[in-house]
């Protein structure tokens, strides 16, 4: 994402070249939330990598899509993960995908002076499909559909579209992976594929799609 961008490539005084720029998106329909994410990542003009995983499982029930700085976004992934496992432990209960939001929302704000450079979708099923975007700051929106990193402007159009919580799942899936394939075909940071992972009630599955530019 610029703001991302922006702050990390010039960072409390210090140049840096720092893996950013990226396209994620999720969207809930009745039964299952989808996510979808492409795999660069990259650092200045360079492209850094094509095979990055930008959705990071948490929990059998519940994965979260980074934007921004990568190790950044690995680290609280797995602060997140093992909070989760942490709380099935104590109370032999699964942690909300919303506790789980609120938990990453409450890392982000408490580190305001010396932010984690981004932006995440967390989503899952606990008693129902739920999404939850999270910005650097730590704030906290749920959603039905959303978008985040460089290419999100495109992608949000896309959804905007086509988007119904009536669609049935491989609709839901097609218009993810399209809204990501946009965004590949305008933002020089989007590409090399995308990543699409299904959450539902026992349900976790995830997928892999080739880009093709026509």
């Amino acid at each position: 994402m610029d703001g991302a961008k922006n702050m990390s490539d010039n960072y409390w005084g210090y140049s840096v070249k720092a893996w950013h720029g990226t396209t994620t998106v999720g969207l809930v329909i009745k039964d299952y939330v989808v996510l979808a994410a492409d795999k660069r990542a990259t650092a200045g003009f360079l492209i850094a990598s094509r095979s990055v995983k930008k959705i990071v499982k948490v929990t059998d029930y519940a994965a979260m899509t980074i934007s921004g700085l990568v190790a950044d976004a690995q680290a609280l992934a797995d602060v997140v993960r093992e909070e989760a496992r942490y709380y099935e432990m104590n109370t032999g209960k699964r942690l909300s995908i919303y506790g789980m939001a609120t938990l990453l929302a409450n890392v982000l704000s408490s580190s305001k002076y010396f932010p984690y450079i981004v932006q995440l979708i967390i989503g899952g099923y606990d008693t129902a499909p739920r999404l939850y975007a999270i910005d650097p700051y730590g704030g906290v929106t749920e959603e039905k559909m959303t978008a985040s990193g460089s290419g999100s402007p495109v992608a949000l159009g896309v959804l905007e579209r086509g988007y119904s919580e009536d669609l049935d799942l491989e609709g839901a899936v097609k218009l993810a992976s399209e809204a990501v394939r946009s965004a590949i075909l305008r933002d020089a940071a989007t590409g090399d594929g995308i990543d699409v992972t299904i959450i539902g009630h026992k349900t976790y599955q995830e997928r892999f799609i080739p880009f093709r530019a026509s």
